[in-house]
């Protein structure tokens, strides 16, 4: 069966986010003043044929090159494709 995998990588809470920053004050400049915090991010869809070693590999491919993994974290969900 295939999967779909949904990998979201934003950067750590430690690390300035300067785009977030630049988009939240544009949206507080048109009125929107109850935004508080805006955190830019990548998304990933990577498709698989379902096997044992799945997560461990969705690891590596994430840690080795979807995100520098010095300043950046991610999170994945793992969904039957269509």
């Amino acid at each position: 069966m295939m999967k779909l995998v949904k990998v979201y990588v934003t950067l750590k809470p430690s690390v300035l986010d300067a785009q977030g920053e630049a988009i939240k004050s544009a949206i507080q400049t048109m009125d929107y003043d109850k935004v508080s915090a805006v955190h830019m991010g990548k998304y990933f869809e990577l498709n698989f044929e379902d096997y044992p070693e799945l997560e461990k590999d969705i690891d590596a491919i994430c840690d080795n090159l979807l995100t520098n993994p010095n300043i950046e974290t991610y999170r994945y969900e793992i969904l039957e494709a269509e």
